[in-house]
């Protein structure tokens, strides 16, 4: 291995600070080099070039990375490691730079004296706030092994339901670029040679016609105008969805689909709410906190409204489930559960009982929506294709008829 350059902060003998940069070939013989120096390393971080800070800033943690990290942390301090020595290990262990850097920061803030979820807390990209929740949880009742265990098992059934809706997405967003793709190279290279046929005819064409005579137009004329709606269309959607006004709408359109989407998009909902409510609850999270962070991590506004409603209930000293009866996206069963559960004093067995139903349903659905998606890709592939075949023939038609 070459030598890196490394910026460091020490202290000396004194304990007066510093601060500098340094060549050394791995970290440790960085602290060799300071300890010669009679300084020791307080932090110490290798400087990183152009290409690899480019490299960083495109990579992303994902959530089986996460889900991994976790369930390793959660075995070493089972195993009696302390939380110090099991980041320390981690660090060496991990290969996704960008997690690695994320898990660095967060053991020198627990040196520095921070508890694990606050420091977890300054990381809310990697860190959500059920992971946040969940660890102080396990912090302040002592389980903090148990926690650990509770939020890889959450992250795992997470993950799981994202594979599965990713799955079910994948044949269709393949068959539509396919057609999309067909689309356009019939109008830009079919179409033209049809054109110049009509020119020879004369007379008036079919409306149909002149739709795909001007679509061919712009495809060869003017196709900056497509590269700027390719880009243009999906960035407005992003930012209507994402913001503030345009989410709550989104969550209610998707909802209302058609092919069972709808339905298999209020089942995911409901699986992820269940799931995330009963890993809180058994976790110790205080009830209020764990009723409004289950709201922010259902990924539907819908539920998350309907959450609010939930917290103003428990304040005045009301159920969780009679709100719950008044949402529409809760169905009696799940507000029957949840009220037994209350009952009984057995809230996180109900709502285990919830999340499993719920993510076998959404196994079923996904794959009910896999072949009803089937047939309805073929009709419209042979739908596009149809339409240019009788637009571009409709005028040879009347000419037939006119020689009649």
């Amino acid at each position: 291995m070459g030598a890196a350059v490394w910026t460091y902060k020490a202290v000396d003998g004194a304990g007066v600070p510093s601060k500098g940069e340094l060549k050394a070939s791995s970290k440790d013989d960085a602290k060799q080099q300071l300890s010669t120096l009679g300084l020791k390393a307080m932090e110490l971080n290798e400087k990183k070039g152009a290409l690899s800070a480019d490299i960083t800033l495109f990579q992303r943690i994902k959530a089986a990375e996460l889900t991994v990290m976790t369930r390793q942390l959660a075995t070493m301090i089972t195993s009696g490691m302390t939380l110090l020595r099991a980041f320390y290990v981690l660090e060496d262990q991990l290969e996704n730079k960008k997690l690695k850097d994320c898990i660095a920061a967060v053991r020198e803030d627990i040196e520095s004296g921070l508890a694990f979820s606050d420091a977890l807390a300054k990381h809310p990209k990697v860190f959500s706030p059920l992971y946040v929740a969940m660890v102080r949880a396990g912090e302040t009742g002592g389980v903090l092994e148990a926690s650990l265990d509770r939020i890889a098992d959450q992250l795992e059934k997470d993950d799981e339901l994202r594979r599965q809706v990713k799955g079910a997405m994948a044949y269709p967003i393949v068959v539509l670029t396919f057609a999309l793709c067909v689309l356009i190279g019939l109008i830009a290279f079919i179409v033209p040679v049809f054109v110049k046929v009509f020119a020879d005819f004369g007379g008036d064409l079919p409306m149909i016609t002149k739709m795909t005579v001007k679509a061919s137009n712009v495809v060869t004329g003017q196709w900056y105008l497509l590269i700027i709606a390719a880009i243009g269309l999906p960035i407005g959607f992003k930012k209507w969805r994402t913001s503030a006004m345009g989410r709550p709408q989104w969550d209610r359109i998707r909802l209302k689909f058609p092919f069972k989407i709808g339905v298999t998009v209020q089942k995911i909902a409901l699986a992820r709410w269940s799931r995330t409510f009963a890993a809180l609850y058994s976790a110790g999270v205080p009830i209020m906190q764990a009723i409004e962070i289950t709201g922010q991590t259902a990924g539907n506004s819908v539920i998350e409204k309907a959450m609010a409603d939930v917290i103003e209930s428990v304040k005045s000293g009301g159920s969780i489930a009679d709100p719950l009866k008044e949402a529409p996206i809760f169905p009696g069963m799940v507000a029957q559960m949840i009220a037994v559960g209350e009952e009984t004093g057995n809230l996180d067995a109900m709502l285990s009982k919830v999340a499993d139903f719920y993510e076998a349903e959404v196994s079923a659905a996904v794959k009910a929506l896999t072949s009803i998606l089937e047939p309805v890709m073929i009709i419209l592939v042979g739908g596009i294709v149809g339409f240019i075949v009788i637009a571009m023939y409709m005028p040879m038609f009347k000419v037939y008829d006119a020689i009649k």
